[in-house]
């Protein structure tokens, strides 16, 4: 059955405006279409988080943090797939898998959060099947102090909060996914 409702607004856009910057990927790019690795086991894929890379972000920027959202899914409040907190400022990389519960190459003083399926980093898209396609916001966040002093059980509304009161700029892609 596919659900018939309306596309969910772009979410950063009832956000205070801050500056953009460049966000690249091996393995994703704007407005493309989901590889099964960053598709969720749930829906045939792999739940391997892509490589990421940005630059451009503003000199005074103390830390990062990474953010992948769903406003599409079929509840009222979205579906959080990845929160990361306290990247370090001299960390411009995320290899392909960082995202993996144990973490291999997120830095040690980075905090991966629950996801909403319930698990610590990344869950791939899963959209229920015949749903029209999702959109899924791949957003690195600057930010103004090096640590938001949030463990890794911090609800995902909090998380959303301390992020946009520490903005400095973002990077986005937006990719989307379907089965």
């Amino acid at each position: 059955m596919r659900l018939h409702r309306r596309r969910a607004p772009n979410p950063y856009d009832y956000l205070p405006e801050v500056p953009s910057f460049d966000l690249t990927s091996t393995n994703i790019t704007h407005e493309s279409r989901l590889h099964l690795p960053q598709v969720h086991p749930s829906a045939g894929g792999d739940n391997v988080s892509p490589q990421l890379s940005w630059s451009g972000f503003p000199a005074e920027t103390r830390s990062f943090a990474v953010t992948v959202y769903d406003p599409d899914a079929p509840t009222a409040c979205g579906w959080w797939h990845w929160q990361v907190v306290d990247i370090p400022a001299d960390v411009t990389e995320l290899p392909e898998g960082a995202g993996a519960p144990d973490g291999p190459g997120m830095p040690s003083a980075a905090v991966q959060m629950r996801n909403d399926y319930g698990d610590p980093g990344f869950g791939g898209a899963g959209p229920p099947p015949s749903d029209a396609d999702h959109r899924y916001y791949f957003v690195v966040h600057a930010l103004d102090t090096e640590t938001l002093g949030l463990g890794p059980d911090t609800t995902n509304a909090v998380v959303g909060f301390h992020l946009t009161a520490h903005a400095l700029a973002r990077a986005t892609v937006v990719c989307t996914y379907s089965h």
